[in-house]
């Protein structure tokens, strides 16, 4: 059957086919449902909160009465596959709002309760009923147990407060994914499987790239490996960005109240900005980089002859992240953000954001990576005119279209200040990333009143467009260590050479070769560990460095190297001239 029907929020039924993405979401919801029946038969002192779809599955949060953990997901798969096989029909109803608070008192569901009371009086509140089981919820569902398949999975437990506030009680979240069939499922969890092994938590630690303490949660330190990676990686954008025109600043990380109240981030941040006051005057640390930039264009008066005029920054940018959101190097409270920003004439608005696209294009494509783009328009909590918007929105539509390519139409996703292109990068894995991101905004320099003299001799309004490339550089890192696992190309890898004297005999001719390639520019270490060479190959390969010198009496009589690569393994004997003239050209060429 390639279609199914659907009850919707209204109560409505609709036919949809199962290529439709609505149909999987819908899947993994009415799942969540099944899981949550499942609960109550098996805990009925147990609580039920949510328990939406997400972007791979679902989770529902409950508060038990007693510790439950994933050694009792076996237990409770079993339960819903009873579930699922009675074919209970969900059935879709509506009450009052006295109603519902009277049926979910009656259930003894407190966080139903809840959740009702804070919606609107007067309005008909929506349920779905599947057996002896009742919950209030908003659709859409399947319209019976049986619908849901066998092809689902519990996969993990966490914490999550209700409503999301640290100020609420812990629940206990259970996450689960379900699919149309059971290879999509094990074809899905094999990719998590991958994930797992790719972790860049787990290998920031063995490789030694960086680390989280409890002194500074969220905040990460870079140990030496990862600041050559980082700096690796911002060497590049400062290379690439000198070429294209752009000029780099470094504006304050503290800046007083009055420059985010005019920037609009006050009102439209402030629960994400940490402050300070400073001589009884009220400061924010800067969560963006764009109110420093501004007010560098504005140090000095401008003419259209200066425009475009490009400014790069890669500032430090702090944001309060809520404990239970950290996430490694993805989601911090302090990170690089390489950001730009461009201020222009009207006219140039279709050049510029095509230079922009060129960019973020090659340097995407220098990692191998794929990606596609969306375009995000104007949100509910937005500031400006309809006119400045359609303008702004057109820009960039216009620009994509040139461009020859296709994107996915965000509504409503747009920044508060403007519409934005984001680019969206496929990892090794399948998974996507949004990195990149392109903002065209009219806002900011009517706010900050900026101006250039146009040809005309008159006073005009610039444009500013605001730009990443690779978003945060912490969490880029992260996106990299995760699709390479951990082997990263040469030009990037902190260790590039590592020299395996046989034994200690040999370790003055190493430290001879090492000095060699120090000089050319190679990042190269000696294993000088009084261990056998298998256990030094072994360690090497755990280190995933690029290339191996093994050295012994032949190698030092003839003054040669073995080469082992990570790539083709052992690769004999070879002048170490030849090998350096060829390393050096892959780290030039920065091959993957």
């Amino acid at each position: 059957m390639d279609s199914i029907k659907i009850t919707m929020h209204d109560g409505s039924i609709k036919e949809i086919q199962k290529s439709d993405p609505e149909y999987l979401s819908t899947l993994r919801h009415s799942c969540s449902h099944v899981l949550a029946q499942a609960i109550k038969r098996l805990y009925p002192e147990a609580k039920l909160a949510i328990g939406p779809s997400i972007a791979d599955g679902f989770y529902y949060d409950i508060d038990f009465a007693e510790p439950v953990s994933e050694s009792d997901f076996e237990k409770i798969e079993t339960e819903m596959r009873k579930i699922i096989k009675e074919d209970l029909r969900i059935e879709y109803f509506t009450l009052s709002r006295d109603e519902a608070i009277k049926l979910m008192k009656e259930k003894d569901e407190p966080y139903k309760v809840e959740l009702i009371e804070d919606l609107p009086e007067g309005e008909l509140i929506s349920f779905f009923r599947q057996g002896e089981f009742t919950d209030l919820c908003a659709g859409p569902h399947l319209q019976s147990t049986r619908a849901v398949g066998k092809a689902f999975k519990l996969q993990s437990i966490a914490g999550a407060y209700w409503r999301g506030s640290e100020k609420n009680k812990m629940l206990t979240r259970i996450y689960g994914t379900a699919f149309d069939t059971k290879e999509a499922l094990e074809e899905y969890l094999h990719m998590m499987e991958e994930a797992k092994k790719r972790d860049h938590r787990k290998l920031g630690r063995e490789l030694k790239l960086f680390m989280f303490n409890e002194a500074g949660p969220g905040f990460p330190f870079f140990l030496p490996n990862g600041m050559i990676v980082k700096n690796t990686l911002i060497d590049y954008w400062r290379q690439i960005h000198h070429r294209d025109g752009y000029v780099e600043v470094s504006t304050p990380i503290i800046l007083n109240r009055k420059l985010w109240e005019t920037s609009g981030h006050w009102d439209h941040y402030k629960e994400n900005m940490y402050t300070t006051v400073i001589d009884d005057e009220d400061y924010a640390v800067k969560p963006m980089n764009c109110p420093g930039g501004v007010l560098v264009y504005q140090s000095e008066p401008r003419s259209y002859r200066d425009l475009p005029l490009r400014i790069g920054e890669l500032g430090i940018v702090h944001r309060h992240e809520k404990s239970g959101q950290l996430h490694g190097l993805f989601r911090v409270r302090c990170f690089t953000q390489d950001d730009a920003h461009i201020f222009m004439t009207p006219d140039q608005i279709t050049d510029e954001i095509l230079g922009v696209i060129r960019m973020i294009d090659e340097v995407y494509s220098l990692f191998g990576f794929k990606y596609f783009v969306e375009l995000s328009t104007r949100p509910e909590n937005s500031m400006g005119s309809d006119e400045d918007w359609e303008m702004a929105e057109n820009g960039l539509k216009a620009a994509l279209e040139k461009a020859g390519i296709d994107y996915i139409l965000n509504e409503g996703d747009g920044a508060f200040y403007g519409p934005k292109i984001d680019f969206h990068l496929i990892d090794a894995i399948g998974r996507d990333w949004q990195c990149g991101t392109i903002q065209l905004d009219f806002q900011l320099p009517q706010r900050f009143e900026l101006e250039y003299m146009g040809a005309d001799g008159e006073k005009h309004r610039p444009i500013m467009i605001h730009r990443v490339l690779f978003g945060s550089i912490e969490r880029f890192i992260g996106i990299l260590t995760e699709h390479f696992a951990g082997a990263f190309p040469t030009w990037v890898a902190p260790v590039q050479v590592k020299l395996l004297p046989v034994s200690d005999k040999f370790m003055g001719y190493a430290e001879e070769v090492a000095s060699e390639l120090d000089r050319a520019g190679i990042r190269v270490e000696v294993d000088k560990r009084s261990e056998k060479l298998g256990w030094k190959i072994r360690e090497a390969q755990k280190e995933k460095v690029p290339y191996m010198l093994v050295v012994g009496e032949k190698d030092m009589n003839d003054r040669t190297v073995s080469v082992r690569s990570r790539k083709q393994g052992d690769e004999g004997a070879c002048a170490l001239p030849e090998f350096m003239d060829r390393i050096k050209k892959e780290i030039a060429e920065k091959k993957n």
